[in-house]
């Protein structure tokens, strides 16, 4: 700003700092970042230094904090202090987050250091805040936002949702028999879960479907497949990721927030795995709100892995997504 701008009462620019874990929170953050209004002149993120973070924020002002696991609270308190460190720069006049624990790490300094902060719950959460929101909420001053009117109120407030915008339409067919020529399975990056049930779901069910010529990239993360006849690779960079989205006759995903919206967003009907904290694969089991909300509206085909049939399959892939001509804005504060 020059000195003369200055003098005339120019507004200045705002800041944002915009705070998410890897996986569904960052993909679901970078999506809803430039719906914000008002919208921000500058903008920056704090994430961990994973393959998804690297591709997605290729570009960016990139702050990486150590990893943060699920209910790591002793992690959460550590990462403190280096959230106060990046805040007490003076770069920023907003904090906005959609979690997970790196949430609890920068949310309550914000505040503490008179920056405006703001929550927007996990589109996974489709009955109440997680954990994290409901700690959140609690810090003074925080606005909070859910992406289901159902649950919204005076503590949270209803903006908008990233599944609105999408509509399920009749597909064109591979090939005159249906079958399948390029396939993704993508099980997402967590570092401590593996889902070896999915792994072998898809295997009973997918040869029956398969062209002879068909190409599957099997993204499994942690997830150990000694002994499984396929060639597993634990991360995919995001943009190779979609790439093979796009081009694919059939995705089966976990039911992860980041799968499900990246097979949305390429025009993809996926078939959704929902992972369980019975069989130890999640910290709980909100990836089965997930798949019952995305099939509810006829924007994948949910089954546990123990149902996965074929004919699922070609359910998937007798679809296509589409999106709306216009997305709503997402207003931050009370409107």
């Amino acid at each position: 700003m020059t000195a003369a701008s200055a003098r005339a009462g120019a507004p200045r620019r705002r800041r944002a700092l915009l705070v998410a874990s890897t996986g569904g929170h960052l993909e679901q953050l970078w999506r809803l970042h430039e719906r914000f209004r008002p919208p921000f002149d500058e903008v920056e993120w704090a994430t961990f230094d994973e393959a998804q973070s690297r591709s997605l924020l290729a570009g960016q002002v990139v702050h990486h904090v150590p990893y943060i696991p699920p209910r790591g609270y002793g992690q959460v308190a550590r990462a403190m202090v280096g959230a106060r460190q990046i805040l007490r720069s003076g770069r920023y006049d907003v904090v906005v987050s959609t979690g997970s624990g790196i949430a609890l790490a920068f949310l309550p300094v914000a505040r503490a250091l008179g920056l405006q902060t703001h929550y927007v719950e996990s589109a996974a959460r489709a009955d109440g805040p997680s954990l994290t929101g409901r700690l959140v909420s609690r810090v003074p001053g925080t606005s909070t936002y859910s992406q289901y009117p159902a649950w919204a109120g005076d503590r949270w407030q209803f903006r908008g949702s990233l599944f609105d915008g999408y509509e399920a339409v009749p597909a064109v067919p591979a090939s005159p028999s249906g079958a399948a020529h390029r396939v993704v399975v993508t099980l997402g990056t967590m570092r401590r879960y593996g889902f070896r049930r999915a792994v072998e779901a898809v295997l009973r069910a997918l040869p029956e479907v398969l062209a002879p010529d068909a190409e599957v990239l099997w993204q499994v993360g942690v997830t150990d497949c000694s002994g499984l006849p396929l060639d597993g690779r634990a991360d995919v960079p995001a943009a190779e990721l979609r790439r093979a989205i796009a081009d694919a006759d059939l995705v089966v995903a976990h039911a992860g927030i980041g799968s499900c919206l990246t097979a949305l967003d390429a025009g993809r009907t996926p078939v959704v795995l929902p992972r369980r904290r019975s069989e130890g694969e999640h910290v709980d089991d909100h990836q089965e709100l997930i798949a019952r909300e995305l099939d509810r509206r006829g924007l994948a085909v949910r089954r546990l892995p123990g149902e996965l049939t074929a004919a699922d399959l070609m359910a998937a892939m007798s679809r296509r997504v589409q999106r709306a001509e216009s997305t709503r804005e997402f207003t931050l504060g009370r409107v």
